[in-house]
């Protein structure tokens, strides 16, 4: 009898691509990989930056991100998606409409918003159509505390903001605490009529690039491996934690996380 192939979690990462490596759609797979997952990837946006800032976005066309995506979605058993950087309002209106017929597949949302280096990706209506379309389509989103308050209105403090973003339809919202000036990391989850529940990591040195990426397709890997979701997301922040702490600086920038560390030998 012939002996079938053995197969691995396929989570799909729709992201922008970052030539210098260290975040978007090269961090997913790195991430995806690592954690014992095939990575398949439609990428959103082609970007000139290095590890320092970015320059330039350039979204790609709408039509050809949906032809992809119906590609893959007839050919791969995806068990997650990753959303990253979409860039425009097309781009999101293109993933609604596709996701929202997919509901059984869990969704895990980075609703990047701006670069370490300062680099806004978003105006205001995708900012506007990212909170109204795609966070009600998401299991998980993992917005940083600056992304979190401008995605709900301009008067909410950040656990007002973490109960919005429930009540628009994400059950699992966890804003992250890096860029705020606090003596620990803390992050913090927000599940409808649950207490929120606040995860601390001990703030490391140096400004990294990448972090958010390398979280969101963590969570996304242990999704499709089979966790529910409150373990994914705990177990998607030791791991980052542990990358972050290894992380190195390969260019005239910020510091990269090293997704592979724990695959190293000696």
């Amino acid at each position: 009898m012939p002996v079938m192939p053995k197969t691995r979690p396929v989570v799909l990462s729709i992201s922008g691509h970052d030539p210098s490596g260290g975040a978007g759609i090269q961090a997913d797979i790195e991430t995806i990989s690592a954690l014992g997952c095939h990575p398949c990837t439609v990428i959103t946006t082609l970007t000139l930056q290095d590890t320092r800032n970015v320059r330039e976005v350039i979204p790609q066309p709408g039509g050809q991100i949906r032809e992809q995506l119906r590609l893959l979605f007839e050919d791969l058993d995806i068990a997650c998606i990753k959303i990253g950087l979409l860039g425009s309002i097309a781009t999101v209106s293109v993933l609604h409409s596709m996701l929202k017929e997919l509901p059984r597949i869990p969704v895990v949302l980075d609703p990047v918003l701006a670069a370490g280096g300062g680099f806004d990706f978003s105006d205001r209506p995708v900012v506007h159509a990212i909170a109204s379309e795609m966070i009600p389509l998401a299991t998980v989103a993992t917005p940083n505390c600056s992304e979190a308050r401008r995605l709900c209105p301009s008067s909410l403090g950040l656990d007002a903001c973490g109960s919005y973003l429930n009540a628009l339809g994400c059950s699992h919202i966890l804003i992250t605490g890096a860029d705020q000036d606090t003596p620990q990391v803390v992050n913090a989850l927000y599940r409808p009529n649950e207490p929120v529940y606040r995860f601390e990591w001990e703030r490391l040195a140096g400004v990294f690039h990448g972090s958010g990426c390398t979280l969101a397709s963590a969570v996304a890997a242990y999704l499709a491996r089979g966790l529910e979701a409150f373990a994914a997301i705990s177990e998607a922040q030791r791991y980052t934690w542990k990358a972050l702490q290894a992380g190195f600086i390969p260019g005239k920038g910020q510091c990269i996380p090293d997704r592979l560390v724990h695959l190293r030998v000696g």
